[in-house]
């Protein structure tokens, strides 16, 4: 009997699994904070783990001796440990396209929202300000802009073309993509992330985190964002110092901020200061911060793309032997 473990009740009926993956394959779903807490006699007879909300260290995956393919049900896979897998045989892979278009989206909805004045009026309102426009830095004509991406995959590039809709001059800087693509898509390449950063008026974040893009935008490469610029995360909170965001809209360097995304998720206290400042509603940050719960890839369509596309992707590894979706293959 072939055994695929769910630790997560998230996706509770189970019948979409069961049509596609048989009647000789056993669906064990359980309900966990955390892999720690599984029982030990479902770990040992898994084969294929489903993972969602949860975290695959080195000392957990030590835990299932019959694991052979881990899918995360999600885009991002930093939570898993791919060398260990690749040590232990163990194909990893993701569900890369379930929120393409949510993602893209809702980056535009975050950069809307305050270039437009959208937050920073309906604030004002909130405490009875007189009925006119405001001035501010934050208000600026969208097909005036130039839209940086950092990171132009499957996101990055639906993100591109919806604000070349808008009006908006596209650039973006991705070291990993072949020559063309900008052609392709009729949009600007950066060479170099400094390059990218100097002409960003709405900079926004789309790579995925890894060793080489946590920090990517600190203190310094805020800097050189021209004066009154935004910056929208829908990507991985680490790939953003929320500190220097926060010094950077004190000063009045940037404009605003949109973050789906944080550092540590949820946040816990001691919080960083922004979110205390954002939660007391300070007065200064008021219409200048939007502040959602890793909430950018939702819908019921996406909801249900994940559950399928996931399991498509168990069954190409574990009974078509026929991979997709590859993160880490187990003869790495």
């Amino acid at each position: 009997m072939t055994t695929i473990l769910y630790p997560d009740s998230y996706f509770s009926d189970p019948a979409f699994e069961r049509q596609l993956f048989g009647a000789d394959i056993e669906i064990i779903r359980r309900d966990v904070g955390q892999l720690a807490e599984l029982d030990d006699a479902d770990c040992a007879k898994t084969d294929g783990l489903m993972l969602f909300r949860h975290s695959l260290p080195a000392d957990q995956m030590a835990r299932f001796p019959k694991l052979k393919v881990v899918v995360r049900m999600g885009v991002g896979y930093d939570r898993i440990d791919r060398l260990e897998a690749a040590k232990r045989r163990i194909t990893v892979c993701n569900c890369p396209d379930y929120g393409t278009t949510e993602v893209a989206d809702h980056a535009l909805a975050l950069a809307l929202a305050l270039r437009r004045g959208v937050l920073l009026h309906n604030d004002a309102q909130r405490h009875s300000a007189a009925w006119k426009p405001i001035v501010h830095p934050l208000m600026r004509r969208l097909s005036s802009l130039t839209v940086a991406i950092v990171g132009l995959g499957r996101i990055g590039a639906a993100t591109a073309l919806r604000f070349k809709a808008f009006g908006c001059r596209v650039v973006f800087f991705d070291p990993y993509l072949p020559n063309g693509v900008e052609l392709a898509l009729g949009v600007s390449r950066a060479s170099a992330l400094s390059d990218l950063l100097c002409q960003a008026d709405i900079l926004t974040l789309h790579a995925p985190l890894t060793r080489e893009t946590r920090g990517i935008i600190g203190a310094k490469e805020i800097a050189m964002l021209p004066k009154g610029a935004i910056i929208v995360n829908t990507a991985r909170g680490p790939l953003l110092n929320v500190d220097a965001v926060e010094a950077a809209l004190r000063a009045g360097h940037l404009a605003g901020a949109g973050l789906d995304v944080l550092p540590i998720e949820p946040p816990v206290e001691p919080l960083p200061s922004l979110l205390r400042a954002f939660r007391a509603n300070e007065p200064w940050l008021r219409g200048r911060l939007i502040v959602t719960p890793h909430c950018a890839f939702a819908s019921p369509e996406a909801y249900e793309d994940q559950k399928r596309k996931s399991a498509e992707t168990m069954r190409s590894v574990l009974i078509e032997n026929k991979p997709q979706n590859v993160i880490a293959l187990a003869s790495d």
